[in-house]
């Protein structure tokens, strides 16, 4: 990491040295052999400690493969050299745990250089020649709380390392610090340990409640233990539910002197109960300002103030900058009985003992009640004022904020750090890789940059599908405006045949039609296994008189999707869909065919009814934008001659491992490319990812461009080694597996990653995500933890692809599909002459019936 204290194998060379260290407080010889010999131990022998940092040869700005060649060389000084000097704080002397390595060292090196060298994001100093707008004019800094802890327990060693790996070569490591009963600081995020530890298992019988700010609180306290208890027997647990759990037991609680020897680029020490330890003889002030002398700490924070008061001016030798941490607005601040929001009428008050402030990130861009932005408050350019800095917190990529921000983390970094009038010094945050990601790539970007030329095409799925409800104006107007290549419609037929644009034949999964037309719900295992109320049943102005429903994929988790425009939006024809897009700057249009074959008994012919509609519309007539027609029907790309304009699609629905060849001469005769799920490319297990296929690099050898499907935002669409990050996901597909297009019902996500520096990784001076390596965070994780890898998935065979001719169409159906109703406006109501000519025609009527 050019410009950073670490390498590329710094990482896991630590840990191999950490490793080291234990080996040697047990009187354990370990040499490397027997090192790569050993198993882990038990959780409560698994105790890592921070060594010295060695010098490391120099680089002078070389090529990727030299540069990994060269930190080889330097994880060889790493394992050589260092002798650690584990520092002690006050008179704490360093504890050491009852004994063990932490597994099987070599084993390890190997699976964390595949990982972090992969998904390295590098500096190359951009960022940090840019002036913004913080008081310091300096880049935002990123501040990772317990280290990377959207992933691995936090407050661990592994944890802040990886951090370290992962984010800004100035990204600080943050520790909540507690005490416990002989004194020793170890760093863990609340009092109580039992939320966090194994250490209610361990000691069953420790659990205690007490007073804690007036309020009565049961659990395991650090007070309660002694460091040897703690330190020596329990490890760490994920606390988030939603967080991978197969690290739980594998990293210990890690004591402040751990941290330290982990030579941390910043180090920030939060101290969030200074009046509870006061009460149980414990003087925290004591504790900080004799550490402050013994260590590097860049930050002090506290909510409260006479903790800061009491430490203000002691433990400035080292320019440690004190912090005063805001809680919730109507909270009360202990010492001066006070709410926290009371501190906002006067800050020029918080400026006498303090240089900055951390605040929830709702004082900044608070949200309303049904969770939409309101406008932001004016307390950054207030502190900025006052020379405060102002770090916002409560940043985690997998507890969405707003709904305006799409479930795009990345999206409510920049409101925070890349609005025209003000940016936070610094965030805090669970996912530290995304937070640098934002700083480093997308703040400061033009929304209206020119793409790359030869960048994969983003292909939407529905249009902007999770924004707006599927196929409706709305979505494709959004898609549009989110820089989409290509827009699509999945074309769908309706009883009196007219080609309308809705994701499904069944209009139960878009519409409000269960309201208005259960009746009519049928059974069709020729379409899908459950009952359904099927647009070919219902007359286009049947529809009509539904609305749209924006339905969320993950609903029954709870993440719905824009709910203000649940209902929203307006139904297009195809006709309808053609006409719009031939206005708009899109590359080309996407036709999705399916059910042909039963549409056909039904007497309504979907491929006439494409084709008259594309020779209708301004496509026949331009060479411009180009033409998709996507099936999983064969036969239907077949009726696509291969002489005409279009681009044939076969969309493979089921989850393959690899394309034989045979397979790839049939795909060949039929199609130009092929869309497949995202699991055919990146195979998971239990939410990890296992390995990468040979599909698409086979297909593209063939001639044949490869489209992935589909890519979303919400948290739990993605595996974990994507860091619940979806730009992650679309720079591991576009950049490692190179694809030729992405499907997604997010473009906004893709596009904001392909106009960024960080698309074009081979150019210097910039920053870069790497890809990851799919398989390492999975083997970080203790043996027999991880979730058994589940069975390849079976091969494409020509039969898979092969289907039998379309029957004819019926003549079940009076009358001819068309692609549009010719005598309705774009309202899709009748014209007057049309109402006109119907009165006209009912006088007749009438008057005959009254004569006779």
């Amino acid at each position: 990491m050019s410009g950073s204290t670490l390498t590329v194998t710094d990482l896991p060379a630590r840990l191999a040295i950490e490793q080291d260290i234990l080996a040697r407080r047990n009187g354990l010889e370990l040499n490397l052999e027997e090192a790569n010999a050993a198993h882990r131990k038990p959780i409560a022998q698994n105790r890592p400690h921070g060594p010295q940092k060695p010098q490391f040869k120099k680089k002078n700005d070389p090529g990727i493969e030299e540069e990994l060649q060269l930190e080889m060389e330097n994880e060889q000084i790493l394992m050589n050299e260092a002798q650690p000097d584990i520092p002690a704080v006050g008179n704490k002397r360093a504890r050491t745990p009852p004994g063990g390595c932490l597994g099987n060292r070599k084993t390890m090196v190997r699976h964390l250089l595949f990982f972090f060298f992969s998904g390295l994001l590098f500096l190359h100093g951009d960022a940090a020649r840019r002036k913004w707008p913080t008081l310091s004019g300096d880049a935002p800094t990123v501040i990772a709380r317990g280290g990377f802890s959207g992933v691995l327990p936090d407050y661990t060693a592994s944890a802040y390392l990886f951090a370290e790996a992962m984010s800004a070569p100035n990204v600080v490591f943050f520790c909540d610090v507690q005490l416990t009963k002989d004194g020793v600081g170890i760093c863990r995020s609340d009092l109580r340990l039992d939320n966090s530890t194994t250490i209610a298992d361990l000691f069953p019988d420790g659990g205690k409640s007490y007073n804690v700010n007036g309020k009565s609180v049961r659990g395991w306290f650090s007070i309660d233990f002694t460091a040897d208890q703690i330190l020596g027997n329990v490890s760490a647990v994920q606390n988030i539910l939603s967080r991978p759990s197969v690290f739980d037991g594998s990293y210990p609680v890690t004591s402040l002197e751990d941290v330290v020897g982990l030579k941390p680029p910043q180090f920030w020490l939060n101290i969030q109960y200074d009046m509870f330890f006061k009460q149980h003889k414990q003087d925290m002030s004591a504790f900080l300002i004799d550490a402050a002398g013994r260590m590097r700490i860049d930050y002090i924070s506290s909510p409260e103030v006479g903790f800061l008061k009491n430490i203000n001016g002691k433990v400035g030798k080292r320019n440690t900058k004190l912090i005063f941490k805001f809680l919730g607005q109507e909270e009360m601040e202990p010492t001066t009985k006070q709410s926290y929001s009371a501190f906002l009428n006067d800050l020029s008050i918080i400026k006498s003992f303090c240089s900055g402030i951390l605040v929830p990130k709702d004082y900044i861009w608070p949200v309303d009640d049904n969770l939409y932005l309101k406008p932001p408050t004016s307390l950054v350019q207030d502190a900025h004022k006052q020379g405060l800095e102002v770090y916002a917190y409560n940043f985690a990529n997998d507890i969405p904020g707003s709904y305006n921000y799409s479930y795009d983390p990345i999206v409510e970094y920049l409101q925070f750090i890349d609005n025209p009038d003000f940016a936070v010094d610094g965030v805090l945050t669970d996912f530290p890789s995304t937070a640098s990601e934002a700083v480093a790539c997308l703040a400061h970007n033009k929304k209206d940059a020119a793409m790359p030329k030869d960048k994969p095409l983003i292909i939407t799925h529905n249009g902007a599908s999770g924004d707006f409800a599927s196929c409706t104006d709305l979505a494709y107007q959004k898609a549009v405006e989110n820089g989409a290549d290509v827009i699509d419609c999945s074309v769908q037929m309706t009883k009196d045949g007219i080609a309308i644009c809705l994701d499904s034949a069944d209009l139960m999964s878009s519409t409000t039609a269960v309201t208005t037309f259960m009746s009519q719900s049928a059974m069709i295992p020729e379409i899908q296994p459950n009952n359904g109320i099927f647009s070919f049943d219902l007359t286009w102005s049947e529809i009509q008189t539904l609305k749209p429903d924006l339905q969320s994929p993950l609903k029954q988790a709870n993440l719905p999707r824009n709910p203000a425009m649940k209902n929203q939006g307006k139904f297009m024809t195809l006709a309808e869909f053609l006409e719009f897009s031939s206005d708009k700057a899109v590359s080309g249009i996407l036709i999705n065919i399916e059910n042909a074959a039963y549409l056909a008994s039904k007497g309504l012919d979907i491929i006439s009814a494409i084709t008259t509609a594309l020779t209708n519309s301004s496509f026949a007539k331009q060479a411009t934008e180009k033409v998709f027609i996507q099936s999983d029907d064969s036969a239907v790309l077949s009726r696509f001659k291969e002489d005409s304009p279009y681009r044939r699609i076969l969309l493979i629905k089921e989850i393959i491992s690899d394309a034989p060849q045979p397979t790839i001469d049939e795909i060949k005769q039929i199609a130009d490319a092929v869309n497949l799920p995202r699991s055919s490319i990146f195979p998971n297990s239990g939410g990890f990812l296992v390995t990468i296929t040979n599909v698409v690099n086979k297909l593209q050898t063939a001639n044949i461009s490869v489209y992935v499907s589909t890519l979303r935002n919400e948290f739990m669409t993605l595996a974990f080694d994507f860091f619940a990050d979806p730009m992650l996901e679309v720079a591991n597909y576009v950049s490692q597996v190179g694809v030729d297009g992405i499907v997604t019902e997010y473009p906004a996500t893709a596009a904001a990653y392909m106009r960024s520096p960080c698309y074009n990784f081979t150019e210097r001076g910039r920053y870069t995500v790497l890809p990851i390596e799919p398989g390492s965070l999975m083997q970080m994780a203790a043996p027999g933890a991880a979730p058994p890898v589940e069975a390849p998935a079976p091969s494409l065979t020509v039969a898979d692809v092969r289907d039998p001719p379309l029957p004819p169409v019926t003549s079940e159906n009076a009358s001819s599909p068309i692609a549009s109703p010719p005598s309705a406006h774009s309202s899709g109501q009748p014209s007057n002459v049309m109402i006109n000519a119907s009165l006209l025609l009912l006088v007749v009527f009438t008057s005959m019936a009254f004569l006779s």
